[in-house]
């Protein structure tokens, strides 16, 4: 026990499934392969998630991470923020958003100090915390400011462990190809490769075509011709990583899963999620990737729908529990 990393488990919005899901994992004792959970938020949204998934387990309150022993049961850092009285389940708002905000502030001083190893975090309600003063796009901008990231960042999505990196994000279809770039290819490929790194290898990065047939040589589109194939090159000159395509993205995929790549840097938001959560959606998750520490989260939202009725599957969870541990692991032995 004493081997495993220590890592913070914040509840999430408390408003949707977050703290069934800690407590859920709690009671079934799933975090003792993985590492020493730090129980972050409200301990009575933690009790109310133990009454909703009907167990108990034993818990107690601290102030401090030096106060934490094991043997006792869960340690809780007490935020003493979310009465569960005065929470309204299933509704997005400013109370609970601001709770999702101070969870964060508190695993990423936790963090700073050397105090816990990485962090994973039940679902945020990303309406809830720009009720609450949010101004970033995400919690990933946020942590990234927080931690004065001057190197790629964005959300990486991963299933088993097969993850996909986006060159373009939340933009619409239309403006897609305007911002297939050098600059932002290079640094979708860069963010693979420090994400991957931080699994403990080095990964084998696969690059999707935007164009059906990969353009068909620029008779179906410019972009492989002009930008994609180009650039790959000149990553791959420059740093000796492995990167290779573009594939065309309509068969990539059926080589990544069966386990010819570890990374797949998609054009577009959509071209990697329909892959991904079309094969596993309960086995996917999202990894804060390019952060100085190892963070995840489950792939699925708040389940406003399944608050209360402890049916929400822990599945997605529990892989991110066991990736912020192996990230954490890993840091440890490239220190």
């Amino acid at each position: 026990m004493s081997e495993l990393p220590i890592l913070g488990v914040l509840l999430g919005n408390s408003a949707g499934v977050g703290p069934e899901l800690v407590a859920k994992l709690a009671v079934s004792n799933y975090y003792a392969d993985y590492c020493r959970p730090v129980i972050i938020g409200d301990v009575r949204m933690f009790e109310h998630g133990l009454k909703v998934v009907g167990g108990d387990v034993s818990h107690y309150v601290i102030s401090d991470l030096s106060e934490c022993d094991w043997e006792r049961g869960y340690p809780v850092l007490d935020l003493k923020d979310q009465d569960p009285e005065q929470v309204v389940y299933g509704e997005a708002n400013a109370y609970c958003g601001a709770s999702d905000l101070l969870q964060l502030d508190t695993a990423i001083e936790l963090c700073k100090t050397g105090k816990i190893e990485g962090f994973v975090f039940g679902p945020f309600h990303k309406g809830a915390m720009k009720m609450a003063g949010l101004h970033d796009e995400s919690e990933h901008t946020y942590l990234a400011h927080a931690f004065n990231l001057t190197t790629p960042f964005c959300e990486v999505n991963m299933m088993d462990d097969l993850m996909t990196v986006r060159t373009t994000s939340h933009i619409p279809i239309s403006e897609v190809s305007a911002n297939i770039t050098e600059q932002t290819l290079r640094e979708a490929i860069e963010l693979g490769e420090i994400t991957g790194e931080s699994f403990g290898h080095k990964p084998r990065i696969a690059v999707a075509a935007l164009n059906p047939h990969c353009g068909e040589f620029g008779l179906c589109g410019r972009e492989e011709v002009d930008v994609i194939q180009p650039t790959i090159e000149k990553v791959v000159k420059e740093t000796g990583w492995n990167v290779s395509g573009p594939y065309s993205a309509d068969t990539l995929f059926i080589s990544a899963l069966a386990g010819d790549f570890d990374v797949v840097v998609t054009m577009y938001h959509d071209q990697g999620q329909i892959a991904l959560k079309l094969v596993g959606f309960q086995r996917c998750i999202t990894v804060a990737g390019g952060q100085p520490y190892p963070i995840a989260t489950c792939a699925h939202g708040t389940a406003f729908d399944k608050v209360g009725k402890a049916t929400a599957t822990t599945d997605s969870f529990e892989r991110a529990v066991k990736a912020v541990s192996r990230m954490a692991i890993a840091k440890r032995a490239k220190a």
